[in-house]
């Protein structure tokens, strides 16, 4: 059976630079997949080309369509939904207007749903959301991206910037998801949560995938661990 998602020979050029240098991967349905790797490995420039959002070579198919050049509107559509680096959200709109752009004129009472899988938002949905706190900001990210019912989810760098505490927040709320089999791609910085999530991970290193196994098996590598744990 052919995954969900599959990017063959992808390559990101920036002017004259080329960011992503033909890489390969796929990431099965009820799945985890991260992309580990230091700044500039090439993480968020493979996102930003599977959502559309930068030009690029290869082919990538989504549950057996080829989605290589469609635009990001096309891609949304398909059933792709990406939670950006920083989050993007309407800090002069509350809660429930930012939740509201999610729904992309679905039915209003699925806001419900959200409330409910995130009760602080419903404790806040009267708030600008510029007043929450970064942490609340990522949750309102998430539930916003997931209420375009997306069966993919991508995450750029979701504990960017937030105290460890709050990023223990975040994990547990992706971790619930996981139960959930929701399907995610998962950009992070932060390798030693990204592999404990992840059923399967990638090592990104200057454009290309270097390594690539279970979450559990990256986390035993000695050289990952090194590299990229900060241990040894």
């Amino acid at each position: 059976m052919s995954a969900l998602l599959e990017v063959r020979d992808l390559r990101v050029r920036y002017g004259a630079v080329e960011a992503v240098h033909g890489i390969s991967f796929g990431v099965e349905s009820g799945e985890v997949t991260a992309l580990i790797g230091a700044n500039g490995a090439g993480k968020s420039s493979t996102l930003a080309a599977i959502s559309g959002l930068v030009g690029a070579t290869g082919r990538i198919r989504f549950a057996g369509r080829d989605i290589s050049g469609a635009a990001p509107h096309e891609i949304v559509r398909a059933g792709i939904v990406q939670v950006p680096e920083g989050r993007e959200i309407l800090a002069r709109m509350t809660v429930a207007e930012n939740l509201l752009m999610g729904l992309r004129g679905r039915d209003r009472s699925r806001l419900e749903s959200a409330y409910e899988r995130f009760p602080i938002l419903g404790e806040r949905r009267a708030l600008l959301a510029g007043s929450l706190s970064g942490g609340e900001q990522q949750m309102l990210a998430i539930a916003r991206a997931l209420l375009a019912e997306p069966r993919l989810l991508l995450l750029d760098e979701p504990s960017l910037g937030l105290a460890p505490l709050v990023v223990a927040r975040v994990f547990e709320t992706l971790s619930e998801l996981k139960r959930q089999r929701v399907t995610m791609l998962l950009v992070e910085q932060n390798a030693l949560r990204a592999l404990r999530l992840a059923d399967q991970a990638y090592v990104m290193d200057l454009g290309r995938l270097v390594m690539r196994g279970t979450g559990d098996a990256l986390l035993r590598d000695e050289g990952v661990a090194r590299t990229y744990l900060g241990v040894g």
